[in-house]
C-alpha cells in the first residue's frame, strides 16, 4: 500500500516541488491540503503518514506556524529535511505574452513570495499592484483564468506548466541564494537513505523559571563538547507573558555519545528537553546527484 504524503498545497507550490524530490523512488501518493495546520493534522489524525512543510526561509526566517503547531498541537517526529533553492518567477496568462512588463496592473502572489521579490518586481513595474493569495499556485490559477486582465503571478515554473502560462521573468527574488528548509514529519513505512552522512537533531529546551544563567549553561553544555548548534531560536510558550522556550539544531544524531552527554548535563540543569527529531538532511542539488549515481 502506497504511503500518503501530505503537504502544503495546491500542485505547483515549492512545498509540492520538495515533496516530489523528497520521495522520489519512492512509491507514494501526494495529496495537497490548504493549510500548515491542516497538512499536520492529516498525519495527526492518520488521514496521511508524512507532511511536507516549509520550516524557514533564508530571506524571511521561520515559518512560525509550522513551529508552533509542531511543538503545541501535535507530536509528530521530524523524519528528515531538505533545502530547496527558491526560484520565483513573473507568470502571465498567453494571451499577455507580447504586452510589456511596464503594462501589467497587479501582480498576486503568496505573501512570503511577495516579499521576496517586493525590490525586483517594483523595479522591473514602479506602480504594480500586489494582491495576496494563499498560495504562489493559486496566483498562477488566478491568472490562467483572466485571459484579458493585465495580470502576472510570481511563482514556480512548475505552476506555469501546470497552468499554461508563460514565464515573462525568472529569477526575480530580491537576494540570489533564496533556500527554502522543508520537513517530513511523520512514520512512513519505508527507511530513509542516508546518502552523505549529514544529520542533525532538533531539541526544544524549556529553562526552569528564575535561574540565572540558565541559558548560558545550557549553551556551554554543547559548547565544551564541541558539538555544532545550526539553529537557535527562542518562541513563547504560551503560558504568560516573558515566558519562553528555545529549539535548539545540533548536527549530530541523537544515538552520538556527544548528544547524549550534553542532553543529560542539560536536563540536570533543571530544563525539560524534548526531541523533536533526529534526521538527514540534504540539499536538493546534492540529493539529486546521489539520485543519479
Amino acid at each position: 500500500m502506497n504511503n500518503k504524503v501530505a503537504y502544503l498545497g495546491p500542485i505547483g507550490t515549492f512545498t509540492h516541488a520538495a515533496a516530489s524530490s523528497l520521495f522520489e523512488g519512492h512509491s507514494v501518493q501526494l495529496e495537497p491540503y490548504p493549510t500548515i495546520v491542516d497538512t499536520l493534522q492529516a498525519v495527526a489524525e492518520k488521514k496521511a503518514d508524512v507532511a511536507v512543510v516549509p520550516i524557514e526561509n533564508a530571506l524571511e526566517g521561520s515559518v512560525h506556524m509550522t513551529l508552533d503547531h509542531l511543538v503545541h498541537h501535535v507530536d509528530l517526529p521530524i523524519w528528515r529535511e531538505l533545502i530547496y533553492p527558491i526560484s520565483h518567477c513573473l507568470l502571465a496568462h498567453p494571451n499577455q505574452a507580447a504586452t510589456k512588463l511596464s503594462e501589467f496592473t497587479h501582480v498576486l502572489s503568496h505573501p512570503q513570495a511577495i516579499a521576496q521579490c517586493y525590490h525586483t518586481v517594483r523595479k522591473l513595474i514602479p506602480g504594480v499592484t500586489f494582491v495576496h493569495t494563499d498560495s504562489t499556485a493559486l496566483a498562477a490559477a488566478k491568472v490562467g483564468e483572466r485571459a484579458d486582465e493585465k495580470w502576472l503571478a510570481i511563482g514556480t515554473t512548475q505552476a506555469a506548466e501546470c497552468h499554461q502560462l508563460k514565464v515573462r521573468q525568472a529569477d526575480v527574488q530580491d537576494q540570489p541564494n533564496n533556500f527554502t528548509r522543508f520537513w517530513a514529519v511523520g512514520r512512513p513505512a519505508f527507511a530513509v537513505e542516508d546518502v552523505d552522512g549529514k544529520h542533525k537533531t532538533c531539541l526544544q529546551v524549556t529553562l526552569p523559571a528564575d535561574y540565572p544563567g540558565a541559558l548560558y549553561q545550557v549553551l556551554a553544555a554543547f559548547s565544551w563538547r564541541k558539538i555544532n548548534l545550526c539553529r537557535i531560536e527562542s518562541r513563547p510558550t504560551k503560558t504568560g507573558l516573558g515566558n519562553y522556550f528555545f529549539l535548539i539544531e545540533a548536527e549530530l544524531p541523537i544515538r552520538h555519545v556527544l548528544l547524549q552527554g550534553a542532553i543529560e548535563e542539560v536536563t540536570a540543569l533543571g530544563c525539560k528537553v524534548r526531541v523533536l527529531g533526529s534526521f538527514p538532511y540534504h540539499y536538493y542539488r546534492e540529493r539529486q546527484t546521489a539520485l543519479r549515481n
